[in-house]
This record gives structure tokens, C-alpha cells and sequence, in this order.
């Protein structure tokens, strides 16, 4: 048994939303990230969803490392040096000497990927000349448009040309990669590929009332997706059983989801720090507030 099953090589928008997507499945996941994204060399982030007149990227890196840890990751402060095959998982070793194994490696990391060399030598890298000097880079076609790679578990984000280049892209690809692991994790735990699909969302009253408030009208849809009977096949109704159990779980009654509201409020104060929030403020309005409370 591997020491982890995800590890995602790189803390910037990329590797923090595919180790939100694999950790909240429930694979044991850790970022490493040594600090060097290329998101520090942005001033100011003004284009980014959420934030109506921007956010500073020290605050917004912040946030994403929260928002990981939240979701279950661990994020470690170190750089992955090298990445071998162990079996049918991977090695990893970190800057600090740290030897841990994994099932799968998300390259999710704007520098040159040359950690990654081990995996597959000369093949994963292009060169081209510039001012008179050859430059090596990895190559990003290396991977598929959804981060597979001819290496059996290996799936890479970033680098990855152009989408590599604006945070709001690498968080979107590095999300899409991701699913794409999981797609290829659920296979492998006996989904069909009808059903393999995962979306990670929390879902209302709508879409548990009328007929879909029963397991039989679930049963119906996962039986036309797939090509095999799930009565004919032991496994294929296992699995069955386990997505409508998954599906129920994520149903979040409307008095949760305030509470959840609250709370996700509650812990974006606290990233971005509560005196921070109240120098925001007008005195005014504090004082207006304190008075009606």
C-alpha cells in the first residue's frame, strides 16, 4: 500500500484545485509546493472570479492553501526533486529528503518539470534555441488535452502551454485533470464508464423530490447508462448501490446549507484576517451595527 494516493506537485491555482477535487473524493492527498509559483510575479490579481475589485495574490495564495487543507489535503512547504516509478505507484523525493510513495502524480507546476524525468528521460522534453543558447523545456504535449500521459498514473496540469498562463485557466485545468484521475480511479474501482464521471457538487431540495426521491428511479437511469445488466453482473450492482448511496449523501437540506454559509464566511474572515475586515469597514456602519445588536 502507497503512503498517499494523490500527490500533486505544485501549491499555485493549478495543483490546489485538483487536490480540492481528489481530496474531497476522499483520496489521501498532499501538495507540495516550494513557494515559486508563477502567481507571485503578478502584481495585483484583477481577473480572477469572486473578488469584485481584485485581491492581493499573497492573500488569494492564502486562500487557496485554506481551501485545500479544508477539503483534506495536506500542503507542504518543500520541492518534489524527483519523481521514479515504485511498483505500479510512484516515488517521490522532496528537497528536505522526504520519501514518501503514491498511486498517482499530477504534475501541476509552471517550472521546467525536470522532476518528472525519471518517468520518461528525453521524450518528455523539447529544446529550442534562443539568443544563441539551447533551452530545455517540458514538452506540453507530453499530455492529452485532459492530463493523461503514456505513464500509467502520472497526469499533468501545468506545465501546460497556454493554458498554464492565467490563474483563473490553470485553476479550471487543474480541476479538469483532476477529474480526469478520477475518472480513471473509479474505473478502476469497478464503475463503468457510463458512470464514471464524477461531479463533485452539493445538491438541494429539487433534485430529490417527485421520483428521484427513489433509489428505483436511480436504478433506472444507472442501468440505462451502462452496458451491462447490472442483474447479470455481482459487481456492476455493487457499484450501482454505492453511486445512489453516494448521490443521497450529498443532499444538503436548506437549514445545513445556511449553516454552511455561515461558516464559509466565518472562515474567509479568517484567512483574510478579522482586523483586516473591520479596517475595511466604515466606523459608521460598525457603530450602526453594534447599536442593532
Amino acid at each position: 500500500m502507497t503512503d498517499l494516493d494523490v500527490v500533486v506537485v505544485g501549491g499555485g491555482p493549478t495543483g490546489c484545485s485538483a487536490g480540492v477535487f481528489t481530496a474531497r473524493y476522499g483520496l489521501r492527498t498532499t501538495i507540495f509546493d516550494r513557494g515559486a509559483a508563477a502567481l507571485p510575479r503578478c502584481a495585483y490579481l484583477e481577473n480572477y472570479p469572486g473578488f469584485p475589485a481584485g485581491i492581493d495574490v499573497e492573500t488569494f495564495s492564502r486562500l487557496l492553501h485554506a481551501q485545500a487543507e479544508e477539503a483534506g489535503c495536506s500542503v507542504v512547504p518543500e520541492m518534489v526533486e524527483s519523481v521514479e516509478r515504485d511498483g505500479d505507484g510512484f516515488a517521490v523525493e522532496t528537497s528536505e529528503g522526504r520519501q514518501i510513495t503514491a498511486t498517482y502524480v499530477v504534475a501541476a507546476t509552471w517550472y521546467d518539470g525536470s522532476f518528472l524525468r525519471p518517468l520518461g528521460g528525453d521524450e518528455m522534453f523539447e529544446t529550442h534555441d534562443h539568443g544563441g543558447e539551447t533551452h530545455e523545456h517540458f514538452d506540453p504535449d507530453y499530455a492529452d488535452d485532459d492530463g493523461r500521459t503514456p505513464v500509467d498514473g502520472l497526469y499533468v496540469a501545468a506545465p501546460a502551454g497556454e493554458r498554464t498562463v492565467q490563474a483563473v485557466i490553470a485553476a479550471g485545468n487543474g480541476a479538469h485533470v483532476a477529474r480526469s484521475l478520477l475518472f480513471d480511479h473509479r474505473c478502476a474501482e469497478g464503475y463503468p464508464e457510463g458512470v464514471a464521471a464524477h461531479y463533485d457538487w452539493l445538491r438541494g431540495d429539487a433534485d430529490f423530490t417527485g421520483e428521484w426521491a427513489e433509489r428505483d428511479r436511480w436504478r433506472e437511469w444507472f442501468a440505462s447508462e451502462v452496458e451491462v445488466d447490472p442483474a447479470d453482473d455481482d459487481r456492476v450492482r455493487e457499484r450501482r448501490e454505492q453511486y445512489i448511496d453516494d448521490a443521497f449523501e450529498t443532499y444538503v437540506p436548506p437549514e445545513e446549507a445556511e449553516q454552511r454559509a455561515e461558516r464559509g464566511v466565518r472562515r474567509l474572515v479568517d484567512v483574510v484576517g478579522p482586523e483586516r475586515v473591520l479596517d475595511a469597514l466604515d466606523d459608521d456602519a460598525i457603530r450602526e451595527y453594534l447599536d442593532g445588536n
